[in-house]
């Protein structure tokens, strides 16, 4: 089943690892970033904060995934090529993650002491709001990172991260029409960023 997912990757994203951080610097094309809160606030501090994020996450994953199953994918590190057992916390956020896949994260780095590994593990549910609020608040409190959910073939993708979400999207068309539907959530920083 995991096999599959690589080759489905490899369609979709061929000059980027599964690595949720990295494609916004080579797919920049179809990517977009919506930041979660108002005026590029980057931690919820409140009660309505958490409630604005999440309703920022989920409307922008309802546009891409309602009516569809989708996968969910968590990251956990470590110094080795081996996944380590899942941490409890994780298994909260993620139920029914399985490992994927174990990514070298910096292929240049030659000094034992500095070389990670990000080990991708992935599920696969229908879409419904509120379905994974528990893991988009821990992200939100930067306690993880490296997410995805996406389609079944990971033409779309929605990356949240402590601060927003990158959305990676078929074509520059799509692109830009989440663009002009979020407006007022996209970044005012130049590059998007």
């Amino acid at each position: 089943m995991f096999d599959d997912l690589s080759v489905l990757w490899q369609q979709q994203w061929p000059e980027c690892p599964p690595l949720a951080d990295d494609l916004k610097h080579v797919y920049r094309d179809r990517w977009v970033r919506f930041h979660s809160l108002p005026e590029s606030k980057r931690y919820p501090g409140d009660s309505s904060e958490y409630d604005i994020v999440l309703h920022r996450y989920n409307t922008v994953l309802d546009e891409l995934f309602r009516g569809q199953e989708v996968r969910i994918v968590t990251a956990t590190w470590s110094d080795g090529p081996e996944p380590p057992a899942l941490p409890e916390q994780h298994s909260r956020w993620h139920p029914g993650a399985c490992h994927w896949t174990s990514v070298r994260t910096d292929e240049d780095e030659t000094d034992p002491d500095f070389i990670t590994y990000t080990h991708l593990h992935a599920s696969r549910v229908p879409w419904r709001r509120g379905l994974v609020d528990d893991l988009l608040r821990a992200v939100a409190d930067y306690l993880t990172a490296g997410v995805m959910i996406t389609s079944l073939t990971f033409d779309r993708i929605h990356h949240p991260y402590d601060g927003g979400a990158d959305v990676l999207l078929p074509t520059a068309a799509d692109r830009d029409a989440a663009k002009s539907r979020h407006a007022d959530w996209l970044s005012p920083y130049p590059g998007g960023f």
